[in-house]
């Protein structure tokens, strides 16, 4: 045999089992035990031109592209006693709205603490405890913890958001196993004696523009933060094909060392302003989104996409002009006006939340074909899909599980689903679809740990592609 070819064969079953692996490794389950895939959006309360604010549609918009969680952006300066900065009571309010439009519609909260929102905020400082900015920045964060523990739509805490070396004469690594892992070990001990429910979700350092390692700017983090229920949250802004797999593995790694998930807490590279007038720039931008998309989701892990707002300001950080994180292009605080080369990769069919244990899910964007292996176990209740049928399935689609089940959707007739075959125990008042929310809903499976394949296809003939 020829031995390159050999090497690609064992190359291709390696990459197999790690991707099975991988998945199983960032299982994340629900309250009622389910197997859970977070994928959302992060929701700034300010923008920097003024305060954002959200209503029941924009949380039903979130929900009709996927979303089942949201990551707050918590503003440091309305929370602490930091200098110039106090704590806000009608801010608190404000995130009781937030949290609630997410609990109405099925969308689960994690707090992000940004430290942009206080003037003259020093990381040195910080790192060095210099006038107990520590424990100043603990008690903002104790102002959410008291606030929601009983909570139970609001998963946790993403600690510190994007930490700076800035000029500190250090090593990254120097800082992250010295500096600011212990202060994450102080934050957590600190939320435990107040609660215990929640998770912690925990960032590594943001390089100083020029430092990268394979073209990521995040530092490494290769110490343990030693406490329970951590969640590694990297984030990820690649368009770079070749850089985006190197920087998963990376972060793979990095999340086995905390003996937890990993949540994939921000991604996507900026939007140049100019690029929502040029098709070629717009099919650039697809590529290396898809492909992340697809790394994503081998993987099995939660991601979370920033930001859901309008274009009301554009900044300069990207050498091609203004570019921006929001989804939409509209000239607003929060838009309606998607930029679908952009969502309707966000918007991908995926499981959201599976009564069993998810093995591997995929999408292919060429044929629209959704692939989910799965275990079942009935006693955890409903399952739930995110078909997206409106952008991916106008043409209808077709549900198959195994060679028992065919079920279609006509978007023609608007009937909901119908039965084309039935050769198992499946019970047609298990399934429903979901007009508004764009979800396949499987109330119960047939028989409990059963080793099951489901797709989704599009078109209403029944016959696999």
């Amino acid at each position: 045999m020829n031995f390159s070819r050999l090497g690609t064969i064992i190359l291709f079953f390696m990459l197999v089992a790690f991707q099975s692996i991988a998945q199983s490794n960032h299982l994340v389950r629900d309250e009622n035990g389910r197997h859970e895939i977070p994928r959302g959006f992060v929701v700034n309360t300010n923008d920097g031109a003024g305060e954002l604010f959200y209503t029941s549609d924009d949380y039903l918009r979130m929900v009709r592209m996927g979303a089942n969680y949201q990551v707050i952006r918590l503003e440091l300066g309305k929370l602490s006693s930091f200098q110039g900065s106090q704590l806000k009571p009608e801010y608190l309010l404000k995130l009781d709205s937030l949290v609630d439009l997410g609990k109405d519609h099925g969308i689960k909260t994690v707090f992000k603490m940004t430290v942009y929102s206080v003037k003259g905020f020093s990381w040195e400082d910080f790192y060095l405890n210099k006038n107990a900015a520590q424990e100043t920045y603990v008690e903002a964060w104790k102002n959410i913890w008291n606030r929601y523990k009983n909570d139970i739509a609001v998963k946790g805490y993403d600690l510190v958001n994007e930490p700076r070396k800035h000029d500190m004469d250090i090593s990254y690594t120097d800082l992250t196993n010295n500096y600011l892992v212990p202060i994450y070990q102080k934050i957590i001990d600190e939320y435990l004696k107040i609660d215990q429910g929640k998770l912690m979700y925990c960032q590594a350092i943001f390089m100083n523009k020029g430092d990268a390692i394979n073209h990521n700017q995040y530092a490494e983090i290769t110490q343990s933060i030693d406490r329970e229920n951590v969640v590694f949250t990297p984030h990820i802004y690649q368009n770079k094909k070749q850089w985006i797999r190197p920087t998963m593995l990376r972060f793979v790694k990095e999340a086995e060392l905390q003996n937890g998930p990993m949540l994939v807490g921000e991604w996507g590279y900026p939007t140049l302003k100019t690029t929502d007038t040029s098709i070629s720039d717009q099919l650039d931008y697809m590529d290396y989104y898809i492909h992340t998309a697809h790394l994503f989701d081998s993987l099995g892990v939660g991601t979370i996409k920033a930001w859901f707002s309008g274009n009301r300001v554009m900044q300069n950080f990207l050498p091609g002009g203004p570019s921006t994180w929001a989804i939409f292009s509209d000239s607003t605080g929060i838009g309606t006006v998607e930029r679908k080369y952009i969502t309707d990769i966000i918007a991908r069919p995926y499981p959201q939340a599976i009564a069993g244990n998810i093995h591997t899910f995929n999408y292919d964007f060429s044929t629209r074909i959704l692939k989910v292996s799965l275990l079942t176990d009935s006693n955890k209740g409903t399952s739930k899909f995110f078909i997206g049928a409106n952008r991916h399935y106008p043409d209808g689609f077709t549900v198959h599980i195994g060679d028992e089940l065919l079920l279609i959707y006509n978007p023609i007739k608007k009937a909901g689903l119908e039965l084309l075959k039935n050769t198992g125990e499946w019970e047609m008042d298990n399934f429903i679809w979901d007009e508004i929310r764009q979800q396949l809903v499987i109330l119960k499976w047939p028989n409990d740990q059963q080793e099951l394949t489901l797709s989704i296809e599009p078109g209403i003939t029944g016959k696999s592609m």
